[in-house]
């Protein structure tokens, strides 16, 4: 995607080279497995030549999907997450299963969490949420040409599916409302493709 505006973020070839910023892994060992997540421990060599620890989160990555109504709404979630013992509010997501392709696990989770297939996809970008202390990489897809059935959600996935326009998911963004990173982003992204692939009847 470019970049609008008065001024641009330096290309590639704008920057020095990597090589003084990168660490290299000595060791590494497991210390914990769950089953979906693995906590890791490396030893790293640092840029000056000393090795420093690194604790950090494996993840299989996923999928965020911003999925647009003929009339503009966007697809949310009303769901508790355990960790901040809170209900947010959020798009639909998912995991990427193992040998799983992105979009294939974004329409996936589409049509499992909320009972939505669509016709369009696209592909707005990638995320990375937690790069101090996670790999985890989400894919980030916009989803057009809806048509609702039903969904199949896991045994313990407990949700309210609903809609709202463009222009609230963006105020509710701006006023704390929305507080999840990964739906803040992939609505960022979504409005900046949007203005520069207009949809008719839809304002952002």
């Amino acid at each position: 995607m470019t970049q609008q505006g008065n001024s641009s973020p330096a290309s590639a070839s704008d920057l020095p080279d990597d090589q003084h910023l990168i660490e290299t892994t000595v060791s590494s060992e497991i210390l914990a497995q769950g089953k979906m997540l693995t906590v890791r421990y490396d030893q790293a060599r640092l840029p000056n030549g000393t090795v420093s620890g690194r604790e950090y989160v494996t993840h299989p990555g996923a999928v965020v999907v911003v999925a647009l109504t003929e009339e503009g709404g966007v697809v949310l979630e009303r769901q508790f997450r355990y960790p901040l013992q809170q209900v947010f509010i959020e798009l639909p997501a998912g995991k990427i299963d193992h040998g799983e392709p992105v979009l294939q696990t974004g329409q996936r989770e589409l049509l499992e969490e909320t009972g939505y297939r669509a016709q369009e996809w696209v592909k707005l970008g990638i995320q990375h949420p937690c790069i101090g202390y996670s790999n985890e990489v989400i894919h980030i897809y916009l989803a057009t040409g809806l048509a609702l059935g039903e969904h199949a959600r896991d045994i313990d996935e407990a949700m309210d599916v609903f809609v709202w326009p463009f222009a609230r998911v963006m105020q509710a963004i701006e006023n704390g409302e929305i507080t999840d990173s990964k739906t803040m982003g992939a609505m960022l992204l979504a409005e900046r493709y949007l203005r520069q692939h207009p949809i008719s009847g839809l304002s952002v």
